[in-house]
């Protein structure tokens, strides 16, 4: 069992890795960033099914599920496109420092969802997080665009985590992954249609974004999702909380060793994405504590 739980635990971090990794090839995917998301989509449904079929799994849900299913499905939409195109108008690193303000906006939204009262330390966590954004908002005025579009892509995160909450703790997650990420797909199908995006042009890409596109969906995506849920039973979830919180570090570290002269900051910026960052690592521990008080 020791020796079940290191390689889980090692595994965890090849995840983790793999999905701070997401962000930089949304930097070397030449495509925009509706059309980079809408081709995930569809290739992350294709190797999730493929899956699904392998392990027989059934696909039946109520109606009921799967009309909240496929609306969660555009908010994830909504939250990669955002994330992307922050990467594209600014950087890794501003998209992924901002990115972690996600626990924050879970903290104002969780409340209101399960009618909850409003915890304190969770309240001076989020002044510290405003504090850690208020810093790279002043050192790094040219990405305005970005960090807007970044904390835009963090609320829909947090948003999204809460609605599928619910639905994890009935329902296979394979199989709500591939109701999601259809629900997405066809919202963004309908998006590109009326706006007469789907030319020729739209389905004529280059083999390089081909190649990264099929990484992203499988390995980083469907792989990644599956992987995850099979490494927590044999870690507690603070375990695994903290571990997925070290995503957005591995992702900057591995964007300013891959892209070096876009992604070199001003040294205040770091200090900002160190305090957010402290603050998502902190609440996950006083969170921890308070479930093993109860």
């Amino acid at each position: 069992m020791p020796n079940d739980n290191l390689k889980s635990y090692l595994h965890l971090h090849l995840i983790v890795f793999i999905w701070g990794f997401t962000a930089v090839l949304g930097k070397l995917i030449s495509l925009h960033a509706l059309d980079l998301v809408w081709y995930r989509m569809l290739l992350a449904i294709i190797f999730m099914l493929a899956y699904v079929f392998i392990k027989k799994d059934g696909l039946k849900i109520p109606f009921r599920v799967f009309v909240g299913l496929m609306l969660s499905g555009i908010v994830i939409a909504c939250h990669w496109f955002t994330f992307y195109q922050a990467i594209k108008v600014s950087n890794i690193s501003i998209t992924l420092a901002c990115l972690s303000t996600g626990a924050f906006f879970a903290s104002l939204l969780e409340p209101i969802f399960y009618k909850r009262k409003i915890i304190w330390y969770e309240v001076l966590l989020g002044v510290l997080v405003i504090l850690g954004l208020l810093i790279i908002f002043n050192v790094e005025t040219r990405f305005k665009e970005g960090i807007l579009l970044a904390l835009t892509s963090a609320l829909l995160s947090a948003l999204f985590s809460i609605i599928n909450g619910k639905y994890a703790k009935e329902y296979n997650p394979n199989i709500i992954s591939i109701y999601e990420l259809s629900g997405g797909f066809i919202f963004l199908t309908i998006y590109l249609f009326f706006s007469d995006r789907l030319t020729p042009s739209f389905f004529s890409i280059s083999t390089n974004d081909f190649l990264w596109l099929l990484l992203l969906s499988s390995f980083c995506t469907a792989y990644a999702f599956s992987a995850s849920i099979k490494v927590m039973k044999y870690l507690s979830p603070y375990t695994v909380m903290l571990t997925i919180n070290l995503e957005p570090i591995y992702g900057i570290i591995l964007a300013v060793l891959i892209f070096n002269d876009t992604e070199e900051m001003n040294s205040m910026f770091y200090i900002g994405a160190m305090i957010i960052l402290s603050t998502v690592i902190l609440n996950g521990i006083l969170k921890s504590r308070k479930k093993i008080s109860k």
